[in-house]
């Protein structure tokens, strides 16, 4: 990567899990970070890093220009999701008004570059694998229904006069991810239960490889205007996964399997229950979505347009998720 010299990045999001190892990159490649958060408590971290810390919500257009005020590059993290409220306009909201937020601040400012980072999840159900940008949108759910209505957003300005580029990434995971603890968890505690056959495609992306990828789409000169998917080198069966993590956390692969149309009729139940009652359903369709759909895709434009090379094999990235749940108390060992 070409140096930086005193170019300024805001990060959106750099509180969470994706942006929280962006912005720490960033600062070891000596550029200057600006990261916006809701509290200042929650940026402590980065803070003692080096970066500058804006106090302020994406939902809040005055916060978000100030923020984005004598930066170079805006890396458009930040997203809503899948969260405890159902809320639609919450969604609405972070996913949508507030990346328009981001490109009106970003284009009234004169910035460099904007990099926003959407997610292969506005393909939804993949039905030719593995699947390229130019897949059908067919989102599942709110928050890729969100997720596309701000992707469009951000192609129209880049279509425009507001230099950027847009990256899709596959399933992300590794140290310090939360989402796939349960994965991880159940299998530990060999409470994991297959259910349909295990044949469905997975794909993952190691968290330091996506850093990669979305550093590149801010650097290089060829990403501008474009789209691409970020993912790992491979896809897997879920089966395979499953061998994989029961191997990362020290245990025998789980065996047998369960059908699939009971789990689907109780998720539904579930949510027909809850919903109108404003909860969140404990057992939801789109979690047999896992057991379900095909998620595999075809990364050759980043691998040409970009030079993004995947360093971290899918059985060592999983080790090291496994280790650090280990060192973090999130995993017991036996």
């Amino acid at each position: 990567m070409a140096e930086t010299g005193q170019k300024l990045a805001l990060v959106t999001g750099a509180t969470g899990f994706t942006g929280g190892h962006l912005a720490r990159v960033l600062l070891e490649r000596g550029w200057k970070v600006r990261a916006l958060a809701r509290q200042h408590e929650a940026g402590r971290a980065l803070a003692a890093l080096g970066a500058e810390i804006v106090v302020g919500d994406i939902t809040d257009r005055t916060a978000v220009a100030a923020a984005v005020a004598g930066c170079s590059h805006v890396f458009h993290i930040a997203a809503y999701y899948r969260g405890s409220s159902l809320d639609p306009e919450i969604y609405h909201a972070v996913n949508v008004e507030g990346t328009r937020h981001i490109l009106e601040a970003a284009e009234a400012a004169g910035v460099e570059r904007v990099v926003h980072c959407s997610t292969v999840g506005v393909h939804g159900d993949v039905t030719n694998v593995p699947a390229d940008e130019t897949a059908p949108f067919a989102p599942g759910d709110i928050y890729q229904e969100t997720k596309l209505e701000g992707e469009m957003l951000a192609a129209q300005a880049f279509a425009g006069r507001l230099p950027g580029a847009i990256v899709r990434p596959a399933g992300i995971y590794g140290p310090g991810d939360m989402r796939f603890l349960k994965l991880f968890r159940t299998i530990h505690k060999r409470q994991f239960r297959m259910f349909g056959t295990g044949e469905v495609l997975y794909h993952f992306t190691y968290v330091a490889d996506l850093v990669e990828g979305i550093l590149l789409a801010g650097t290089e000169p060829k990403a501008l205007g474009e789209t691409v998917i970020i993912g790992g080198a491979q896809y897997i069966t879920l089966n395979e996964l499953v061998r994989l993590v029961a191997d990362a956390v020290g245990v025998a692969p789980p065996r047998g399997r369960l059908p699939i149309a009971p789990l689907l009729v109780a998720a539904r139940v579930s949510e027909a229950v809850c919903r109108p009652l404003g909860l969140n359903a404990p057992l939801q369709v789109r979690q047999c979505d896992f057991f379900l759909k095909d998620r595999a895709f075809d990364i050759s434009k980043a691998r040409r347009l970009l030079g993004f090379t995947p360093s971290v094999a899918l059985d060592d990235g999983l080790r090291r998720t496994a280790e650090w749940y280990f060192r973090e108390g999130h995993l017991k060992r036996k």
